[in-house]
């Protein structure tokens, strides 16, 4: 944002006219303060004052039926060859290994991340929270969710506490039924479909056998082709957000098979390291990975991806994370 300023140098008025229009100014930026006032308290109540509605998923999630015991689902590491580096970790099934690909050259390059995960079994994928809490504007930085839960691997989520619409359904457990747009889910047998979430509900998705829901877009491959008009969709653009449009950061989920997905973050916005994509080229990249279905999630400067214990990209250039509402992960 630029200010301009400038002087400029007038004739004094009679000293009447001059008090009344004082008099005039003086109300108007009265109303203006108070005006700009209650736009401001909004805007820190609706984008960064947290709401909690759920103090401890944890305790929340083993309270329902229908969620597993925590402990009982996730995978443990063997041995890699470290965070960032071409390499696999494999235990019980379940096998991640992550990949740095660099495209281009000077102002042209593009740098991105692949973690390619073949589960175990279909709920070895799970999500958490920010602080173990369900609301809105609660954030914490990926890497310090991933820890808190023990994760091998993770990456940002949808970061669905920026909004108080969408599907939200992790760990089997329903968090939020205020369908809104195109949404991911992840069935408990392994199968992915982008869906519309303005025609179910929650209930009837855990029902069917959904584990974990997406809230983003949108989706970016359907068949294994490119879906038109992808850099047309508008998520999110209201106040305190910005457009998803043009060279960004992304991170993106893809379906090669059943049980096998491509985790995908994309750094950008540093000239020279990496210029980030739009969304056909994140679309592209997903195609070139083998996935048939990828959908596109909250990207910018939440873009991130955690593996082994360390930060594996460089989230807009600065080599520090932003905070998030929520992850998706694989545990230890």
């Amino acid at each position: 944002m630029t200010d301009d300023q400038h002087t400029s140098s007038m004739p004094q008025p009679p000293p009447p006219r001059r008090r009344r229009r004082r008099r005039t100014f003086l109300a108007g930026g009265l109303a203006l303060t108070l005006s700009l006032g209650g736009a401001t308290a909004w805007a820190l109540d609706r984008y960064v004052v947290e709401h909690v509605e759920i103090a401890d998923v944890a305790a929340y999630e083993a309270s329902q039926a229908s969620a597993p015991d925590p402990g009982t689902e996730g995978t443990s590491s063997g041995t890699s060859s470290g965070a960032g580096a071409d390499g696999s970790t494999s235990s019980d099934g379940t096998s991640v290994s992550v990949r740095q690909v660099v495209e281009g050259s000077g102002d042209d390059t593009v740098t991105y991340y692949v973690a390619d995960v073949v589960l175990g079994d279909a709920t070895d994928l799970r999500s958490a929270f920010a602080q173990n809490a369900f609301g809105e504007n609660i954030t914490e930085k990926t890497s310090d969710i991933a820890a808190d839960n023990d994760a091998l691997l993770a990456i940002n989520g949808d970061y669905y506490g920026f909004r108080s619409t969408g599907i939200v359904i992790r760990n089997g457990v329903v968090y939020r039924d205020e369908g809104a747009r195109e949404g991911l889910a992840f069935y408990r047998d392994g199968t992915v479909e982008v869906y519309d979430e303005t025609a179910t509900t929650a209930q009837e998705l855990v029902d069917a056998g959904v584990w974990n829901t997406l809230s983003f877009g949108p989706a970016l491959l359907d068949g294994g082709e490119v879906v038109d008009g992808i850099e047309d969709v508008e998520v999110d653009t209201n106040v305190g957000n910005h457009s998803i449009q043009g060279e960004q950061p992304r991170t993106a989920v893809g379906v090669v098979d059943q049980n096998h997905l491509v985790l995908v973050v994309v750094d950008g916005r540093s000239t020279g390291y990496s210029r980030g994509v739009t969304m056909t080229g994140l679309a592209e990249i997903m195609q070139g990975l083998g996935a048939t279905t990828a959908y596109n999630l909250d990207g910018g400067g939440s873009s991130t991806m955690y593996y082994d214990g360390e930060l594996v990209n460089d989230p807009l250039g600065r080599g520090a994370e932003r905070g998030t509402s929520d992850i998706l992960y694989v545990g230890e």
